[in-house]
């Protein structure tokens, strides 16, 4: 009987299915046959332009989840994962710049990539992964981490703060949805039951679409040194911010520590930078193209390969509790000695 293939326990027994699975289809198509997502109407609307609604639609509903006492839980870690991601990636940069010279390349990557690449996370994949990795105030914590969304930090740690602007408006456009969903959310208990189940429901929806977003020739077209930028923005600002997170959230504020390395991605419109860095100062310009390139790369690797990591350590974290890897258990006070 066709009603009993279990297509959804398969793919929650991939780490990160529920995120990984839809995301890379997206990719595949966008790939391979680009044209049949763009023939018109729903169709379109759904699997290729549909990500900012449905990642709309999870942080409202995941607002709804946040009480009044949770909301502070929220700032706090935001501001946590935030900085660990912004100083961690901006570290790499300016010290090859540093040792090698602002313009050096070491293993075919300039500071103006690495900076570029490892100094902002993509929101979406980081909300959804909070979803099933964090709690609600885990997904909160977006407002404040949609900071690092834009070059601004780049500019300001390269020393040309000043000469671009912080997009305020962008800002507040994250923020809105959560704080509409948490005041209804307070208001009601009813609507916050309600719309619970609109956390996890969402998740594929906007997956592929991300993905449709990608193209794997991005990775070709970059080559080793792209393939290394996007492992060292995972490494490097993802497992750093597990471990940033895992000492400076307490265990009582926390579901896990897994969903600290949610933020080790590359933005897509990360690949913009290089270009924002070349129309300020005039002697990147040599260097924005193939910069360029290899963040595209580190955008595909990372939007792949960071839900595996995160599903890593959470199933690591659940093996040091005696819990079984795919149990649906909570993790509630993980010791710090994981």
């Amino acid at each position: 009987m066709l009603g009993n293939v279990p297509i959804l326990k398969t793919i929650n027994k991939i780490p990160g299915g529920l995120m990984v699975v839809f995301l890379v289809l997206g990719c595949l198509v966008n790939t391979f046959a680009p044209d049949s997502l763009m023939i018109g109407s729903f169709t379109t609307e759904l699997f290729k332009k549909g990500a900012l609604p449905l990642i709309g639609v999870l942080l409202f509903c995941s607002g709804a989840q946040i009480t009044v006492k949770t909301a502070g839980v929220a700032l706090w870690k935001g501001v946590v994962l935030n900085t660990s991601k912004v100083l961690l990636g901006v570290a790499v940069a300016l010290i090859v710049g540093k040792v090698l010279g602002q313009h050096a390349t070491w293993l075919g990557i300039t500071p103006l990539a690495f900076i570029s690449a490892m100094s902002n996370s993509n929101g979406g994949l980081y909300a959804a992964l909070a979803s099933r990795y964090g709690d609600d105030s885990d997904v909160g914590a977006l407002a404040i981490i949609s900071s690092n969304d834009g070059p601004f930090f780049e500019m300001a740690f390269m020393g040309v703060a000043g000469l671009a602007n912080i997009p305020w408006i962008a800002l507040v456009a994250v923020v809105i949805p959560i704080i509409v969903g948490m005041i209804l959310g307070n208001l009601d208990d009813d609507i916050r039951k309600f719309l619970a189940p609109g956390v996890m429901i969402s998740i594929p929806f906007f997956a592929f679409p991300l993905g449709a977003g990608l193209n794997l020739k991005q990775i070709v077209d970059a080559g080793g040194p792209g393939i290394i930028l996007g492992l060292f923005t995972l490494v490097v600002t993802g497992v750093g911010s597990y471990f940033v997170y895992r000492v400076l959230v307490p265990k009582s504020l926390r579901k896990g520590c897994a969903v600290g390395a949610a933020v080790g991605t590359t933005a897509g419109n990360a690949a913009m930078t290089p270009t924002a860095f070349a129309q300020i100062d005039p002697s990147f310009a040599p260097y924005a193209a193939a910069a360029t390139v290899q963040v595209g790369a580190s955008i595909v690797i990372t939007a792949i390969l960071c839900p595996l990591l995160v599903d890593f350590l959470a199933r690591r974290e659940r093996k040091a509790l005696g819990l079984a890897a795919d149990s649906p258990a909570p993790l509630k006070d993980i010791g710090s000695d994981l």
